[in-house]
């Protein structure tokens, strides 16, 4: 709700301009990047059923306090706490779920996790409407009342989910004596912990290396840093979502220059990230979140259904880079409406983010990598949007002729990056076969009782692709 709050004024109020917005963000971006490895860390430690409510909870406060924000300083000051206590929840997130779904099941889950995300996207737009109608209030502007409002919501709900959260699908057993979150005896029985926890191990048996409470040494972080195979994932993440992110910046004025109000505003955009000093706010429109959801569990069911990945993935950058070229090359006097349906239909690209993040998780190959790994591959997506923050410039205005051949460019290399992301695995799986089919039963049997690599080290593991 932050950027709903710049409609009221927010910059005006507290004597800033797009540029200290822009900063602040960047400010944002930057410490939730950096925070991103640190807190997989220590989730790792506490175990993500109780590190995710102390997030929650921690940055709750610091988003009710902006509703006290006197100028610049301040505002930077919220955005680098908010970075470093945001930093690193959704990859905890996703080795939390990696704990109770199989390989095969997780990017489903994983999709509906960023629809939800997504979802109150919509969701805020509508709350912001009325909320912002509060200006004056006691004194306070209405921007204020948002911020307050939603960090004491964000902050119910982080107490709830430590009740709510289990440890392990084996410590399914309410913490405390609130039986109404998970009841006394837990969300299954012996049988059926039994059932969940041999499908996910024999699903991927590294599962079983680490328990959710052993931390990760200096060597087991140094052997995930310098684990190459995972490498191309974080190149794909460091990039593929440039081409579709700085567009958006355009809805506002469009729905601007068609006479539209408030109401009818609010209900085409919801506000996201500045990246222009065209506008106050980066929107994206109901319309578009719409087609992004419905797209994102579209490709994600089809990813697993072809049991393709970087191939569906790529499709990302087929959608994009049409709308860029046309973007490009549309007349200077060309209607608004035409500009605001490309930019819809960036806003509402095939979100791949669900299947990247997933085989992250399956090529990991171990917990300790899988740990670091989903950190450093978000570390990379904020990077990403750093990057496309700073495409779109105040001298290339207004149609960001130059803005647009950079991420048309960046789209072309986004084509290389995932297909060479799959012939590298496709080429390391038909080596490691080789090998394999060359040993005879006995070596085989040798090799599994006596190695020492692990995880996506062995001879006997293929990485999806």
């Amino acid at each position: 709700m932050r950027n709903q709050a710049l409609s009221d004024n927010m910059l005006n109020d507290l004597h800033m301009n797009t540029n200290d917005y822009n900063y602040g963000q960047t400010i944002f971006f930057l410490s939730f990047l950096a925070a991103e490895l640190p807190s997989q860390l220590i989730s790792k430690k506490l175990g993500p059923d109780n590190w995710i409510p102390i997030q929650m909870v921690s940055w709750s406060l610091v988003a009710s306090l902006q509703a006290f924000l006197s100028g610049r300083s301040s505002f930077f000051a919220c955005r680098a706490l908010l970075g470093l206590i945001e930093g690193g929840f959704i990859p905890d997130n996703i080795l939390y779920l990696s704990y109770f779904y199989t390989g095969w099941e997780l990017p489903g889950r994983l999709s509906w996790f960023w629809v939800s995300y997504q979802s109150t996207q919509i969701i805020s737009a509508f709350f912001a409407f009325g909320i912002l109608r509060l200006r004056g209030h006691n004194g306070m502007e209405g921007w204020r009342w948002l911020f307050a409002l939603e960090g004491m919501l964000t902050g119910i709900i982080g107490i709830l989910s430590w009740f709510y959260l289990p440890p392990s699908p084996t410590q399914t057993a309410t913490k405390s004596n609130w039986n109404i979150f998970r009841g006394k005896d837990g969300w299954f029985n012996e049988r059926e912990e039994k059932i969940m926890v041999n499908r996910i191990l024999r699903d991927d048996p590294s599962k079983g290396d680490m328990h959710n409470r052993q931390g990760l040494s200096f060597t087991m972080l140094w052997q995930c840093l310098t684990d190459y195979h995972m490498w191309p994932i974080y190149l794909l993440g460091l990039s593929w979502l440039i081409p579709s992110t700085p567009m958006s910046s355009y809805l506002t004025l469009q729905l601007r220059s068609l006479g539209f109000g408030t109401f009818e505003t609010n209900l085409l955009t919801v506000s996201t990230l500045s990246t222009s000093s065209l506008a106050y706010t980066n929107n994206n429109q109901i319309p578009a979140y719409v087609l992004f959801i419905l797209q994102l569990l579209f490709w994600t069911w089809l990813s697993e259904r072809l049991n393709e990945r970087f191939l569906v993935g790529i499709l990302s950058q087929v959608w994009a880079l049409p709308l860029l070229i046309a973007l490009e090359f549309l007349a200077k006097n060309a209607s608004p409406w035409s500009r605001w349906v490309l930019s819809t239909l960036l806003v509402g690209h095939p979100y791949v983010h669900a299947i990247l993040v997933a085989i992250t998780s399956r090529n990991a190959g171990t917990v300790r990598t899988r740990t670091v790994a989903s950190a450093l591959y978000n570390m990379c997506v904020q990077a990403s949007s750093i990057i496309s923050q700073n495409i779109y410039r105040d001298d290339d205005k207004p149609l960001y002729r130059r803005g647009n051949k950079v991420l048309i460019g960046i789209c072309a290399w986004n084509f290389v990056v995932f297909i060479g992301a799959k012939l590298y695995y496709v080429w390391v799986n038909k080596k490691r076969e080789r090998i394999w089919e060359s040993m005879s039963k006995d070596d085989k049997e040798t090799y599994l009782e006596t190695t020492k690599d692990k995880g996506n080290k062995r001879l006997d593991f293929r990485f999806a692709h």
